[in-house]
């Protein structure tokens, strides 16, 4: 009997018995990915700094979706870190069928003690080092680890999550203090849509490398996302916004259970913008 367009549908999205790994998965947006991944049926284990008690929202997501979740303490930028989550992955489920690369340091431009810290010419070196550390070098590092484990298995989905301003500059026209001269107003850092345009660069290179091992590599573009940013902020930013509003923290849940699952097995070295339409315009 054939079966019902209901049913392939349940099979398209099911991730029953899937393991997915989500790093920076204790933090805003890393959370959701997993929680979408988990309500599909997926074991889901969360990576993050012990700081960010992973365990703990890992044992969230178990309670929530009555499937088995781990949280992990890890520093990604470690591959003998990542080698032993792989290792306790392999003795713990068999498997490795998902990895998301969220992790991504993501300064702010209040975080210096002058708010110009932020600007090209004065930008820490220690800063550039790790940014490009934790979002570029951690998301190559699980890739070849995790990924490395997909293909072997000849099966696996590699998802990067980069970010609009991969596609545009930023509009540091946002973040302009009036009455501030020219070289002390803040900017956003340089780092942040660096790391984001090279995941892109990534998930291309990946696509292609593994193209014969079916290990599909795609990408996110998502925007900017609501977190009681400061209503000045958020008046300039909605005029550029055709949607006219940053993004709910659930609200890119329903593509990546798509670029996680079956449904979209004909779909590799993509990257799919999800930002209210900002970089139509």
């Amino acid at each position: 009997m054939n079966e019902s367009p209901t049913e392939r549908i349940t099979e398209l999205f099911n991730l029953t018995g899937r393991v997915a790994i989500v790093t920076g998965g204790a933090g805003l947006l890393g959370y959701h990915h997993g929680a979408i991944l988990a309500a599909a049926g997926a074991h889901v284990v969360l990576l993050d700094l012990p700081a960010a008690d992973p365990a703990r929202r890992a044992a969230q997501l178990s309670e929530t979706c009555a499937v088995e979740c781990l949280g992990l303490p890890a520093d990604i930028t470690s591959e003998a870190a990542l080698l032993e989550v792989r290792d306790r992955l392999l003795f713990r489920f068999g498997r490795i069928d998902i990895l998301i690369n969220n992790a991504a340091n993501n300064p702010k431009i209040e975080d210096g003690a002058s708010q110009a810290w932020s600007r090209l010419e004065n930008f820490p070196l220690e800063v550039w080092d790790a940014d490009i550390r934790v979002g570029l070098t951690g998301a190559f590092l699980c890739s070849r680890v995790f990924g490395a484990e997909m293909a072997k298995r000849k099966s696996g989905v590699i998802l990067n999550i980069a970010s609009d301003l991969a596609i545009i500059a930023p509009d540091q026209r946002l973040y302009r203090v009036d009455g501030l001269p020219e070289d002390q107003q803040p900017v956003k850092p340089v780092t942040y849509s660096v790391v984001k345009s090279a995941l892109l660069g990534l998930t291309r290179y990946l696509a292609t490398y593994w193209s014969g091992a079916n290990v599909r590599v795609n990408a996110i573009a998502p925007g900017g996302v609501f977190n009681g940013q400061p209503q000045e902020f958020l008046n300039r930013l909605h005029q550029l916004i055709p949607l006219g509003r940053m993004a709910r923290r659930d609200e890119y849940q329903g593509a990546i259970l798509f670029l996680c699952s079956d449904a979209s097995s004909y779909m590799t070295g993509a990257n799919l913008i999800i930002d209210g339409g900002r970089t139509c315009l």
